[in-house]
């Protein structure tokens, strides 16, 4: 075996999309991010333990993805949005035809895992905790922006300390890493973190490598900043040739084309025939890369055969380069290096269709060839002294800080999140409220400012994309808010009927404790 180790991180995440009516462009995120990503990847684990493989992989579930695991609409949900695309499977073009067969087969697969949990597919992800396969961390509450709440600093509080909470609950075990939203980090957030019993999280490279003292084994050790909490670094060599379209394996002519999908090809009478509002993205997507000069009309058939074989060759690739990596590291260092190398859990599946079959075969020839494999909480249980730095500020994010989420499109957010937090400190430092009426809209208002919150809706508008949907879901949270918050003025009331509706509408974090923001 080489000495070191590879530690894998998924982040997985997404806001809270549930929708009282099915069908909804939200809904469809959520069910294909379950079928692309989160199932498959529990599919993938479970492959390699059956070949005897011993995968350990970190990851994160975030709270509200928690939420959405665990709500029992979606799950009723699930198996009718499955079948409605399977039936429009049945319209592909004759060269087409092994394609949809394997992406109905996939679908499948994927019915049976759901099946089996009884639709509790968190129940997946606790078996392999207790197999000491995951080390499962937590989130921010909503994926707020930390940097951009610490002002005050109950805020920060909230979002943690619902998270930690929620994590508990739906889970079984109390979170002792966190992945940052963004990876974002500022001076003084350790100190917070510590405080909510949080004791690991993962920054990019430049929030070790500009830390104060400069960490000697780069970020091929963690670190400990002054609040007793440890920092891994992302290292490029190990992240880029997996992420990236343009320099990495997803690009490669065989695999699955996502930007080219039958929602958009498929009269719309007939998608509406099918239950389907408008031509949208569906997740039937049946054409390969085919080359970067190759318009997006000319793609060819997809060849799962292919694809697999592609996807074996990337693995060895790639198991032999962290080889070297690590026996390059282990000339130099006095300690064992470990190489960590976090991605978004959807670019497994969902982005990179091939993703889940790519790690599994990394966790299987890596096995075979003498790769370790450790996750972080395993990695600083081995490591009797850290040494101690103070991180940089510091964000995975474009430009590598903070000016993504505060540009022209998204800022203007800021100050209502400032204005409503310190609202929120100011109504829970009131004496004890005693109507169990009062209770509840108090506790609603906490749900309301933390999906408010969502560093999501501020990715999206600075994106671009979505940008009305994102600016209505601040804007509807914000409103509700203060509605509730005028509600427990003196005097005040807000409608028994409204109140319910919303509570079963934003139906999260049901032991929400508005306390958290307390000074």
């Amino acid at each position: 075996m080489v000495a070191g180790a590879l530690a894998l991180v998924l982040h997985g995440h997404l806001p809270y999309v549930r929708s009282r009516n099915p069908g909804s462009l939200e809904e469809d995120w959520y069910f294909q991010a379950l079928s692309e990503s989160y199932l498959p990847l529990l599919e993938s684990l479970n492959n390699c333990l059956r070949q005897g493989a011993r995968p350990r992989l970190t990851m994160s579930l975030s709270p509200t993805l928690l939420s959405l695991l665990s709500d029992p609409v979606l799950q009723e949900r699930f198996e009718p949005w499955i079948e409605q695309r399977c039936q429009l499977l049945e319209r592909c073009a004759p060269d087409e035809q092994d394609a949809a067969a394997e992406l109905h087969a996939h679908f499948q697969r994927q019915l049976e895992g759901f099946r089996r949990h009884q639709g509790q597919v968190l129940r997946g992800f606790k078996e392999l905790l207790q197999l000491g396969v995951l080390d499962l961390i937590t989130c921010s509450a909503t994926h707020g922006y930390l940097p951009l709440l610490r002002d005050p600093p109950q805020a920060v509080q909230g979002q943690l300390r619902t998270a930690v909470r929620e994590h508990e609950r739906l889970l079984g075990v109390r979170p002792r890493g966190i992945w940052l939203p963004e990876c974002a980090f500022y001076e003084g957030l350790d100190a917070e973190l510590a405080k909510a019993g949080l004791r690991y999280a993962v920054l990019d490279a430049h929030g070790l490598l500009h830390g104060l003292p400069r960490p000697r084994y780069g970020v091929y050790a963690p670190i400990c900043s002054s609040a007793s909490v440890a920092f891994f670094g992302r290292d490029s060599e190990a992240t880029l040739p997996v992420w990236s379209a343009s320099d990495g394996y997803p690009g490669d002519a065989a695999y699955r084309e996502f930007h080219r999908d039958i929602g958009w090809e498929v009269p719309e009478e007939e998608l509406q025939a099918a239950g389907i509002l408008s031509s949208r993205p569906l997740g039937l997507k049946l054409r390969r890369v085919s080359g970067g000069d190759c318009p997006l009309n000319g793609k060819l058939p997809y060849q799962p055969a292919a694809a697999t074989r592609k996807a074996q060759e990337h693995a060895h690739s790639y198991v032999n380069e962290r080889l070297r990596q690590l026996e390059e590291l282990d000339g130099v260092m006095d300690r064992p290096p470990l190489v960590v190398a976090p991605f978004d859990a959807e670019l497994f599946g969902h982005w990179w269709f091939e993703g889940p079959q790519f790690l599994e075969q990394v966790f299987i020839q890596g096995q075979t060839a003498g790769l370790n494999f450790s996750t972080l909480r395993d990695h600083l249980s081995n490591q009797p002294q850290l040494q101690v730095c103070r991180p940089s500020p510091s964000s995975w994010g474009q430009g590598g800080y903070h000016s993504y989420w505060l540009s022209s499109s998204n800022a203007w957010v800021v100050p209502e999140w400032h204005k409503a937090c310190l609202a929120m400190v100011q109504a829970v430092q009131a004496p004890q409220r005693q109507s169990q009426q009062q209770q509840r809209m108090l506790q609603q208002a906490a749900r309301e400012l933390l999906l408010a919150q969502s560093s999501d809706w501020s990715f999206i508008l600075r994106a671009g994309t979505t940008t009305e949907l994102a600016r209505e879901r601040i804007r509807r949270h914000l409103e509700r808010f203060w509605r509730l918050l005028d509600g427990l003025k003196p005097g005040g009331q807000v409608d028994q009927r409204w109140l319910s509706a919303v509570e079963a509408e934003d139906a999260l974090f049901p032991t929400i404790d508005p306390n958290n923001w307390r000074s």
